[in-house]
Parts: structure tokens; C-alpha cells; sequence
């Protein structure tokens, strides 16, 4: 994933349609949780056999590659609203999560 054309092209396509306006970090953050819930939406009251079968329906998969290109898109968007480097908070975060639960301590029970 180019994160930096991703950003790039959200920019240019905030800027041709005048809604930086809009994006401030408030309403992104009110808009990715409103498509992460919409995401949730799809699997609300499924099963876990349910939900992985949705993976034979395409028009069920591509309900859900949509809101999750959605939940992205936005993402990228807010994180270049405040100059976050979303590939390096994702990696530190990932280091972070390594150290508080360590593979060894893995519990193999839900």
C-alpha cells in the first residue's frame, strides 16, 4: 500500500470539491467511526461461521471491501489532517503491542 498516493490523491480530491472545510479532526474522526460502523453493520447479528462464509458471496465482499476502503480512506485523510506518519505509528504501535503481550504468554482460548 502507497499510503503517500493514497494521502496525495485524498488532498487533491478534498481540494477539487472545497471540503477541506470540512475535514478538521473532529469530523473525520465522527466519519471513520460512522464507516467502522457501518463495516460492523454487515456482521452485526452473523455467526462466527457466518461471517467467514460471506467470503463465497462477491457482492457480500465487495459490501465490505467498500466500507473497509472507506474506513482507510478516512483514516489517511485524519491522519494527514494532523501530520501523523501512519506507517510509522502503525510500526511503533505493532512494537509496542510485541512487548505487552508476548508470543510465549499467547493463550491458545479465546
Amino acid at each position: 500500500m502507497d499510503i503517500d498516493l493514497i494521502r496525495q490523491k485524498l488532498r487533491s480530491f478534498a481540494a477539487e470539491r472545497d471540503w477541506e472545510q470540512f475535514h478538521n479532526p473532529k469530523n473525520l474522526a465522527m466519519a471513520l467511526s460512522c464507516e467502522a460502523a457501518e463495516l460492523m453493520e454487515i456482521f452485526q447479528w452473523l455467526t462466527h461461521e457466518e461471517s467467514y462464509a460471506l467470503k463465497e458471496s462477491d457482492e457480500q465482499m465487495a459490501r465490505v471491501a467498500d466500507e473497509m476502503a472507506d474506513v482507510a480512506l478516512y483514516l489517511v485523510r485524519f491522519a494527514d489532517i494532523l501530520g501523523v506518519d501512519l506507517e510509522a505509528a502503525m510500526l511503533r504501535k505493532m512494537d509496542k503491542n510485541a512487548e505487552r503481550y508476548p508470543a510465549g504468554n499467547a493463550s491458545p482460548r479465546a
